[in-house]
């Protein structure tokens, strides 16, 4: 079941904003490493985090060297240590080692640090452990946080009070519940804005 929330508290929406401001930045960093390797970065995100996946090279069997076979969307990721072919010369093999420490450290240098979804959520003083067992989501449109979460915040405000004795426990400053099609409406709104600034 999903529990839908909007804020218009300004620390609230400031922090969302601030997220997707940093996101903005990860993706422009993002584009500048695919730049460098010549090829589109998957932009990956799991339960905690946004971060730079591989790359989206040639399925050539002469990359296989360095990267790993392409996945089924052809990104290729860096290998750990490269995997010289059989039946070269010391010199080929020491090159190809040198070329691979290149690559690896080209890519330490450049790749953009991960961006913690949780640190976002403990700003807005939501546990985490809720979100990791019920999910949550949040965007930011016409100076309004929107929020779809897994659980009720009232629930969660609950438990955090019975567990620490703390009144304002677990709760988004300012945080409205609203009806699902509120939400949408806001959602499919800021996805329509967002074509329109993508096209």
């Amino acid at each position: 079941m999903s529990y839908f929330y909007k804020s218009e508290a300004p620390a609230t929406v400031a922090i969302v904003r601030d997220f997707y401001d940093r996101k903005d930045a990860q993706r422009a960093a993002m584009k500048r490493l695919g730049e460098l390797f010549g090829g589109v970065i998957a932009p990956m995100q799991d339960m905690t985090s946004c971060y730079a996946g591989g790359v989206k090279l040639s399925s050539s069997r002469e990359l296989d060297v360095h990267w790993c076979r392409p996945d089924d969307h052809g990104y290729r990721s860096l290998r750990t240590n490269a995997i010289p072919p059989k039946g070269i010369s010391k010199q080929e093999r020491a090159a190809i080692r040198d070329e691979h420490k290149r690559l690896v450290e080209q890519w330490n240098e450049n790749c953009p640090p991960r961006l913690s979804i949780h640190e976002t959520w403990s700003q807005l003083r939501i546990n985490t452990g809720n979100l990791l067992l019920s999910g949550g989501i949040f965007f930011e449109f016409n100076s309004v946080a929107y929020f779809n979460l897994g659980f009720s915040i009232n629930e969660a405000a609950h438990l955090a009070n019975v567990a620490y004795g703390r009144p304002s426990a677990g709760w988004i400053s300012g945080a409205t519940e609203i009806t699902t099609s509120e939400y949408e409406a806001a959602r499919q709104s800021k996805l329509q804005v967002k074509a329109v600034a993508d096209a």
